[in-house]
């Protein structure tokens, strides 16, 4: 399935960014963009990304941009802070007439200034955009599942207005193949001269019309077909992820509607085999972007 999602997350350190989108695959494949300073968060946005998501080519990139020295934010160090306090309080004890050190002299103390945050600092906050990002890029995906499960059951109802009428017309159908046959038996055998009475050798040949009938018979298969549209309605209705059991479910489909073509003894379940398949093979392209 496809999909994207971007999300941007200002820090002291600078800006983060992380962007997710993914084109349509059978299998999960995860690929990813990342700075060097940032490379050691690949494995916990891998664990992250592949938590919430089973199939799709899906690329993850990060950027950050730092601040630069006129804009970035000097980092009071608060141990060093906590030191120069308790110094000071120690020398006005010692030396009641000694003048307490000023905001630019505390600030002066060495060491107290640290340097800006640096890019390994931000891999806390990373995560924190790529939760963000991922949860509107699986808000997308299941946008797009909407659509996707709409054109499946457009096609499920296709295919069941294809298969009702045949299952009404199923004996019919059989019934009038198998006289019309009967029919041009008889009449070859009337243009012979075999030594069998004609009526006894019709008997023999109505048993093996009607034997032959019960190989071709397409009830069965209809009937099939008709449980794995039940199969996908509940599969649809539940809304877990259901890729593969479609998957599955469509090589079923096909399954029955080539071994109706393979039965097919009137023009009219030919036909249907033919628009039958045509469905089916529409709904497999699209399950294959379904997760």
């Amino acid at each position: 399935m496809t999909g994207y999602a971007q999300v941007s997350r200002e820090t002291p350190a600078g800006q983060v960014s992380v962007e997710i989108r993914s084109v349509n695959s059978r299998f999960l494949d995860l690929s990813f963009r990342i700075p060097d300073e940032l490379r050691q968060v690949e494995p916990a946005l891998r664990e992250l990304i592949a938590g919430a998501i089973q199939r799709g080519k899906v690329e993850c990139r990060v950027g950050f941009r730092t601040l630069s020295r006129a804009d970035a934010e000097p980092q009071l160090d608060a141990r060093v802070l906590a030191q120069l306090a308790g110094l000071a309080r120690r020398v006005a004890q010692a030396v009641p007439e000694a003048a307490p050190p000023s905001v630019g002299e505390i600030l002066r103390w060495p060491g107290l200034l640290g340097e800006p945050a640096g890019a390994e600092a931000l891999a806390p906050d990373v995560l924190v955009a790529a939760r963000q990002a991922l949860d509107e890029f699986v808000a997308s995906r299941a946008r797009e599942g909407d659509k996707l499960a709409g054109f499946l059951r457009d096609r499920a109802a296709a295919i069941g207005a294809i298969i009702a009428p045949l299952q009404q017309r199923s004996p019919e159908l059989l019934a009038a193949w198998q006289a019309r046959l009967v029919e041009r038996l008889r009449a070859a055998l009337e243009q012979t001269e075999a030594p069998v009475p004609i009526e006894e050798t019709m008997a023999r040949v109505r048993q093996e019309v009607t034997a032959y009938g019960l190989r071709i018979d397409v009830a069965e298969e209809l009937s099939r077909l008709q449980a794995h549209l039940d199969e996908l309605a509940r599969i649809l209705e539940a809304g877990s992820p259901a890729g593969k059991r479609l998957d599955f479910l469509m090589q079923e489909f096909n399954r029955e509607a080539n071994t109706l073509g393979s039965k097919a003894a009137a023009i009219d379940l030919t036909g249907a085999s033919i628009e039958l398949k045509v469905l089916i093979e529409q709904m497999r392209e699209q399950v294959q972007n379904i997760e």
